[in-house]
């Protein structure tokens, strides 16, 4: 039985904090890692653990994602982006290494809350005029920024999101496309988390599998909320929650010490 409480706890934790992130995630379209990342830091998560529980959790969403949208995904627009956001995760791997061995978690949490910060307002502010064909170098800056970040912070998905933006795609299109880079680079990502920090990873990819069937539902819920509630108006509301967030990781040495 105390082996029991000492798993559920932990267990029930994680799952509220990827729900949320699960359910804005459906709901609004984006902010899952923003949300999820820096909540679990601030319950004294490290960002390996972090990233691989939001990486496992996301596996049936980017699936079913891909599945639902697939023809409206054209497989030749992923390759180029998917080498690019694959090829730099191992460096941001190596980066957050550094980061983990010289600063103490409060630091990290006020590293990740000023990406957050960082990325919410640029999310808030980028209103490109779409075009029927982007230039190749903004993939090949979007898409390694994407995957370093990924691998640093665990937030790949703002500068995806700003590429795709930028074309004049439908929305199926936009949707499909970013289901299927996150899906294609899941694989890899989880592989190579494993790779460089091991058996610590293990209880919280366990932790998000048994998640799983609670988040599909979440998903359900997050798709119906955000259709009653208007794309528009809960794009504000996320942005403005995403906002706070940043501010608190970046006020965290401070609050700590009060």
């Amino acid at each position: 039985m105390p082996e029991v409480v000492s798993w559920f706890f932990p267990w029930l934790i994680v799952t509220l904090v990827l729900s949320v992130g699960i359910f804005v995630q459906a709901a609004a379209g984006f902010a899952a890692g923003m949300l999820v990342i820096p909540t679990l830091l601030w319950l004294g998560y490290l960002i390996p653990e972090a990233s691989m529980a939001l990486l496992v959790a996301t596996i049936p969403q980017n699936i079913a994602g891909v599945y639902a949208l697939r023809e409206s995904i054209r497989p030749k627009t992923l390759l180029w982006p998917g080498i690019g956001r694959v090829g730099f995760f191992p460096l941001g791997i190596l980066a957050l290494i550094a980061i983990e061995e010289a600063f103490p978690l409060v630091r990290i949490r006020q590293f990740v809350g000023g990406v957050v910060l960082a990325a919410t307002i640029a999310t808030a502010v980028y209103h490109p005029v779409p075009k029927a064909k982007l230039s190749p170098i903004w993939a090949w800056i979007a898409f390694p920024i994407s995957g370093f970040l990924q691998g640093l912070v665990g937030m790949g998905g703002p500068a995806m999101v700003f590429w795709v933006s930028a074309h004049d795609w439908n929305t199926r299109q936009i949707r499909g496309f970013l289901f299927a880079m996150y899906l294609t680079s899941l694989a890899p990502a989880i592989v190579m988390l494993f790779a460089f920090f091991g058996d610590r990873l293990v209880t919280p990819a366990l932790n998000a599998c048994a998640s799983i069937p609670i988040l599909l539902l979440v998903t359900s819920l997050g798709l119906k909320f955000g259709n009653w509630l208007g794309r528009n108006r809960l794009r504000r509301v996320t942005l403005g929650l995403l906002f706070l967030m940043g501010i608190l990781g970046l006020a965290s040495p401070w609050i700590r010490s009060g």
